[in-house]
Protein backbone atom coordinates (compact mmCIF):
# COMPACT_ATOMS: atom_id res chain seq x y z
CA UNK A 1 0.00 0.00 0.00
CA UNK A 2 1.19 3.35 -0.78
CA UNK A 3 0.65 6.31 1.93
CA UNK A 4 -0.01 9.55 0.40
CA UNK A 5 -0.68 12.36 3.07
CA UNK A 6 -1.91 15.56 2.62
CA UNK A 7 0.86 17.30 3.60
CA UNK A 8 2.91 15.83 0.88
CA UNK A 9 0.08 17.19 -1.72
CA UNK A 10 0.28 20.57 -0.21
CA UNK A 11 4.34 20.98 -0.78
CA UNK A 12 3.98 19.38 -4.06
CA UNK A 13 1.31 21.89 -4.89
CA UNK A 14 3.19 24.44 -3.54
CA UNK A 15 6.57 22.81 -5.88
CA UNK A 16 4.23 22.92 -8.72
CA UNK A 17 3.12 26.59 -8.66
CA UNK A 18 6.85 27.84 -8.05
CA UNK A 19 8.21 25.91 -10.91
CA UNK A 20 5.54 26.79 -13.48
CA UNK A 21 6.06 30.67 -12.76
CA UNK A 22 9.51 30.16 -12.59
CA UNK A 23 9.38 28.44 -16.18
CA UNK A 24 6.75 31.15 -17.06
CA UNK A 25 8.94 33.79 -16.08
CA UNK A 26 12.45 32.55 -18.23
CA UNK A 27 10.10 31.60 -21.15
CA UNK A 28 9.04 35.19 -21.10
CA UNK A 29 12.42 36.40 -21.74
CA UNK A 30 12.35 34.11 -25.11
CA UNK A 31 10.91 35.15 -28.74
CA UNK A 32 7.59 32.97 -29.44
CA UNK A 33 9.25 31.63 -32.39
CA UNK A 34 12.11 30.04 -30.31
CA UNK A 35 8.49 28.59 -27.67
CA UNK A 36 7.21 27.20 -30.38
CA UNK A 37 10.41 25.86 -32.00
CA UNK A 38 10.72 22.14 -32.55
CA UNK A 39 13.23 21.16 -29.97
CA UNK A 40 12.88 17.09 -30.84
CA UNK A 41 11.01 16.54 -27.03
CA UNK A 42 8.01 14.55 -27.46
CA UNK A 43 5.81 17.23 -27.86
CA UNK A 44 7.75 19.01 -30.13
CA UNK A 45 8.56 22.51 -28.85
CA UNK A 46 9.03 24.13 -25.03
CA UNK A 47 5.00 25.42 -25.90
CA UNK A 48 3.73 22.21 -26.69
CA UNK A 49 5.21 20.76 -23.73
CA UNK A 50 3.98 23.45 -21.41
CA UNK A 51 0.05 22.91 -23.00
CA UNK A 52 0.67 19.10 -22.33
CA UNK A 53 1.26 19.32 -18.65
CA UNK A 54 -0.99 21.61 -18.63
CA UNK A 55 -3.70 19.00 -20.00
CA UNK A 56 -2.33 16.64 -17.84
CA UNK A 57 -3.37 18.59 -14.87
CA UNK A 58 -6.73 19.33 -15.96
CA UNK A 59 -7.08 15.78 -17.18
CA UNK A 60 -5.52 14.57 -13.79
CA UNK A 61 -7.96 17.23 -11.97
CA UNK A 62 -11.05 16.64 -13.93
CA UNK A 63 -10.11 12.57 -12.94
CA UNK A 64 -10.12 14.29 -9.03
CA UNK A 65 -13.18 15.77 -9.53
CA UNK A 66 -11.99 19.40 -9.27
CA UNK A 67 -12.08 20.96 -12.94
CA UNK A 68 -14.00 19.64 -16.07
CA UNK A 69 -11.82 17.83 -18.32
CA UNK A 70 -9.49 19.81 -20.88
CA UNK A 71 -11.62 20.55 -24.55
CA UNK A 72 -9.20 18.18 -26.86
CA UNK A 73 -7.39 14.67 -25.68
CA UNK A 74 -4.51 13.62 -25.80
CA UNK A 75 -2.67 13.70 -29.11
CA UNK A 76 -4.07 17.40 -29.46
CA UNK A 77 -2.75 18.64 -25.85
CA UNK A 78 0.51 20.09 -27.14
CA UNK A 79 -2.17 22.40 -29.39
CA UNK A 80 -4.51 23.40 -25.66
CA UNK A 81 -3.69 26.81 -25.96
CA UNK A 82 -2.65 28.15 -29.26
CA UNK A 83 -1.49 31.97 -27.78
CA UNK A 84 1.44 32.13 -24.89
CA UNK A 85 -1.05 34.94 -22.83
CA UNK A 86 -3.79 32.77 -22.66
CA UNK A 87 -1.65 30.00 -21.40
CA UNK A 88 -0.23 31.62 -19.08
CA UNK A 89 -3.45 32.61 -17.79
CA UNK A 90 -4.99 29.45 -17.84
CA UNK A 91 -2.26 28.03 -16.18
CA UNK A 92 -2.07 30.00 -13.05
CA UNK A 93 -5.67 29.68 -13.11
CA UNK A 94 -5.51 25.59 -12.98
CA UNK A 95 -2.30 26.44 -9.73
CA UNK A 96 -4.96 28.07 -8.01
CA UNK A 97 -7.63 25.04 -8.32
CA UNK A 98 -4.55 22.92 -7.04
CA UNK A 99 -3.25 24.96 -3.91
CA UNK A 100 -6.54 25.52 -3.01
CA UNK A 101 -7.53 21.50 -3.49
CA UNK A 102 -4.64 20.46 -1.36
CA UNK A 103 -5.33 23.11 0.98
CA UNK A 104 -8.62 21.50 1.36
CA UNK A 105 -7.38 17.72 1.60
CA UNK A 106 -8.39 15.25 4.23
CA UNK A 107 -6.28 12.05 4.69
CA UNK A 108 -9.68 10.31 3.22
CA UNK A 109 -9.35 12.38 -0.21
CA UNK A 110 -5.97 10.66 -0.35
CA UNK A 111 -7.52 6.43 0.06
CA UNK A 112 -9.60 4.37 -1.89
CA UNK A 113 -10.09 3.70 -5.51
CA UNK A 114 -10.02 5.94 -8.25
CA UNK A 115 -12.19 4.62 -11.67
CA UNK A 116 -11.65 6.30 -14.65
CA UNK A 117 -10.93 6.12 -18.18
CA UNK A 118 -7.60 6.84 -19.85
CA UNK A 119 -7.16 7.29 -23.32
CA UNK A 120 -3.20 6.74 -23.35
CA UNK A 121 -4.49 3.02 -21.90
CA UNK A 122 -7.07 2.48 -24.10
CA UNK A 123 -10.41 2.14 -21.64
CA UNK A 124 -11.35 2.15 -17.85
CA UNK A 125 -8.87 2.03 -15.17
CA UNK A 126 -8.97 1.19 -11.47
CA UNK A 127 -5.66 2.56 -9.15
CA UNK A 128 -5.33 3.68 -5.80
CA UNK A 129 -5.64 7.30 -5.37
CA UNK A 130 -2.46 7.37 -3.84
CA UNK A 131 -0.94 6.30 -7.37
CA UNK A 132 -2.80 8.68 -9.08
CA UNK A 133 -1.58 11.35 -6.88
CA UNK A 134 1.87 10.45 -6.92
CA UNK A 135 1.78 9.95 -11.17
CA UNK A 136 0.00 13.73 -10.80
CA UNK A 137 2.78 15.42 -9.13
CA UNK A 138 4.96 13.02 -10.99
CA UNK A 139 4.14 13.80 -14.33
CA UNK A 140 4.76 17.32 -13.50
CA UNK A 141 7.78 17.34 -12.69
CA UNK A 142 9.18 14.94 -15.53
CA UNK A 143 7.32 17.47 -18.21
CA UNK A 144 9.24 20.49 -16.47
CA UNK A 145 12.43 18.89 -16.31
CA UNK A 146 11.78 18.66 -19.93
CA UNK A 147 10.80 22.43 -20.27
CA UNK A 148 13.44 23.59 -18.20
CA UNK A 149 16.52 21.91 -20.24
CA UNK A 150 14.73 23.48 -23.52
CA UNK A 151 14.95 26.74 -21.94
CA UNK A 152 18.58 26.29 -20.64
CA UNK A 153 19.30 25.29 -24.25
CA UNK A 154 17.68 28.46 -25.79
CA UNK A 155 19.22 30.84 -23.56
CA UNK A 156 16.85 31.53 -20.57
CA UNK A 157 17.65 31.48 -16.92
CA UNK A 158 14.87 29.53 -14.93
CA UNK A 159 15.18 28.95 -11.03
CA UNK A 160 17.02 25.90 -9.67
CA UNK A 161 14.46 23.04 -9.34
CA UNK A 162 15.40 21.01 -6.31
CA UNK A 163 12.39 20.78 -4.10
CA UNK A 164 14.37 21.72 -1.29
CA UNK A 165 15.15 24.87 -2.77
CA UNK A 166 11.35 25.87 -2.21
CA UNK A 167 11.84 29.71 -0.95
CA UNK A 168 9.32 28.64 1.51
CA UNK A 169 11.80 26.03 2.92
CA UNK A 170 15.09 28.32 2.16
CA UNK A 171 13.42 30.86 4.77
CA UNK A 172 12.42 28.19 7.45
CA UNK A 173 14.37 27.70 10.61
CA UNK A 174 17.15 24.68 10.31
CA UNK A 175 17.32 21.69 11.40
Amino acid sequence: MILVTPDYCRIMARYNHWQNESLATAAETISDAARREDRGAFWGSMFGTFNHLLWGDCMWLSRFNQVPPPPVDLPDSAKLMPEWPDFTKKRREIDQVILDWTTKMAEADTQGELHYHSTAFGGQLTRPIAVGLVHFFNHQTHHRGQIHEMLTAAGAKPDITDLIGLPELMDAPKT
